[in-house]
């Protein structure tokens, strides 16, 4: 599952901060993009201390997740590996919530103000003018 720069730009401000800037999002998002490339998964060895962190920050916020595997070495030793991958629901979360925003936007509270008048409202039949020419020199 391949995850793209603007739905986890929108999962980071889902889920850390929905007041955050889009800017940093896309940042942390393109960094973090970064060590997938077009994989599914990375491996944990791959990642330096401070990226490791936000990789951990990330899983606490429910948008990564790990898995391991062991394999045994030539000599007999067992060695696991660690990797880090995007939750499998992450994309379907990230446009629910943006269905969720579009469905908000798009109502307008507004829409039907005029509708109960009918197109009366926009005429002026009701007002009659007792003398036309009141304000003209016609008299």
């Amino acid at each position: 599952m391949g995850v793209t720069l603007a739905e986890l730009t929108r999962a980071i401000q889902q889920h850390i901060d929905t007041e955050m800037d889009d800017e940093v999002a896309q940042g942390m998002a393109e960094h973090a993009l970064g060590f997938f490339g077009f994989y599914n998964r990375i491996i944990d060895n791959a990642l330096e201390p401070t990226d490791r962190n936000l990789f951990y920050m990330f899983q606490d916020y429910d948008l990564l997740t790990t898995e391991s595997e062991e394999t045994t070495l030539w000599d007999g030793r067992e060695w696991r590996i660690h990797y880090w991958k995007f939750k499998p629901d992450l994309r379907e979360r990230v446009e629910s919530y943006m269905q969720r925003n579009l469905q908000d936007e798009d109502t307008d509270p507004f829409a039907d103000i005029y509708s109960t008048d009918g197109p009366s409202i926009w005429t002026r039949e009701g007002e009659k003018v007792a003398n036309p020419n009141a304000f003209t020199s016609d008299w």
